[in-house]
């Protein structure tokens, strides 16, 4: 194999759809470092593990020698994305993206490596705009190919509103390449209208047209939902390893492979395809695939010590294997009666209603510190503590205080 099918194999893993792929072997063989961008509004505080489909992409392009731009879009932050939304998004005060853009900057060479990333705020440019070069801009689309966008053109036949200034954002995202001269652009599949329009600026500013990668929306814990922080179906980068090893080991077999496309460094392509032929034979769970998968999440953004300390917490909780005693522990105050055995579950985050809780006593479905319990009327007092759990992936190890 050669070094550009190599280079290419690697970029093209994961990826939707590459425009246009003759562009992008006649730049890898220029022989210089492209320039590559990725931009992230600063919307919310935490990165999940959607966001880093696009990070380990623009590793991989690190990996092979190239310098990758993570774009922190302060300025497009403040005018929120309408990229998928049904209503204006509200706008961002520039406290609340200046905050969430550090705490982006922070969290972003868990993955990246700092060496070879410019960190950029397009306030850089933007900010330095006049209202008549902003009105230059606009000029160069018209109202017409903005409404073929696909959230554009629904709000606009079902008479929802359409604020000027989101017309604008498209617009404001295309000219950052052309600031930028970027060689590659980076994005989900629902930014492809955007990605193509820096396409667009930069052949009108006289610059080659940047290569366009996309990469799939990471389905969330659900299996089918888009992972956002608004539906509670993610995992935090930033979230303590245990949290990311025991929420990993809950999601299906189906979206395992999944995640491994998009998230897994260790696991390749013809190593997966081996992983599934086993299981299909029946020679390997593929809870002991999850398990590596897991450890590889934990152990990107919080290290080997506490990956393994949160594998060794999982298999005490779920196989018995172990000393519980490394599980994190939650405190809750219940009434100095205490509390019956349904309520804690929910309370536990364990159960999402009383209704569910029972069912699952019922089902003997319920254990607590590894015994199965059916008493509906089980109380737990102050005092206790100890792992409650419920089926093989659902686990907490909680204390309680009494009420004051």
């Amino acid at each position: 194999m050669t070094a550009l099918q190599h280079a290419m194999d690697m970029i093209g893993r994961g990826a939707d759809e590459i425009i246009k792929h003759e562009e992008l072997e006649a730049r890898l063989k220029l022989g210089r470092p492209l320039r590559i961008k990725a931009g992230f509004d600063p919307t919310a505080p935490d990165l999940h593990l959607g966001h880093t489909v696009l990070l380990n992409k623009m590793r991989q392009f690190q990996d092979l020698g190239h310098q990758v731009i993570f774009l922190i879009g302060d300025f497009t932050g403040m005018i929120g994305d309408p990229t998928g939304k049904n209503v204006t998004r509200k706008p961002l005060t520039r406290e609340d993206v200046l905050a969430n853009a550090q705490t982006y900057a922070d969290q972003v060479f868990k993955v990246l490596d700092r060496e070879r990333t410019e960190v950029r705020f397009n306030s850089e440019w933007f900010g330095q705009m006049s209202a008549a070069d902003m009105i230059k801009l606009a000029a160069q689309h018209t109202v017409a190919r903005m409404l073929e966008r696909d959230d554009f053109a629904k709000r606009y036949a079902a008479q929802q509103s359409i604020a000027i200034h989101e017309f604008l954002y498209p617009l404001v995202q295309g000219y950052d390449s052309v600031a930028l001269k970027a060689d590659v652009e980076l994005g989900g599949t629902d930014q492809k209208f955007n990605l193509l329009m820096g396409r667009g600026l930069q052949e009108h500013h006289g610059q080659p047209p940047q290569v366009v990668l996309t990469m799939p929306l990471l389905e969330g814990l659900d299996g089918v939902n888009k992972m956002s922080k608004s539906l509670g179906n993610y995992i935090g980068i930033a979230e303590p390893a245990i949290d990311i090893v025991t929420k990993t080991m809950k999601i299906g077999d189906d979206l395992m492979w999944r995640w491994i496309d998009l998230l897994s460094v260790e696991i390749g392509i013809a190593e997966a395809a081996t992983l599934q032929a086993d299981i299909e034979a029946g020679q390997l769970n593929p809870r002991d695939v999850k398990l590596r998968l897991a450890r590889e999440l934990a152990t990107r953004f919080h290290g080997v010590e506490q990956a393994e300390q949160a594998v060794a917490g999982w298999n005490a909780a779920v196989r018995g294997q172990g000393d519980v005693s490394v599980l994190p522990l939650h405190a809750h105050a219940v009434p100095a009666e205490g509390l019956r055995i349904g309520p804690m579950l929910v309370l536990a985050g364990l159960a999402p209603s009383n209704s569910e809780a029972s069912r699952k006593l019922k089902e003997r479905a319920v254990r607590i510190d590894s015994e199965v319990c059916e008493d509906v009327g089980r109380v737990l007092k102050p005092g206790f503590e100890g792992v409650l759990q419920i089926g093989k992936r659902a686990f907490a190890r909680v204390k309680l205080t009494q009420q004051e």
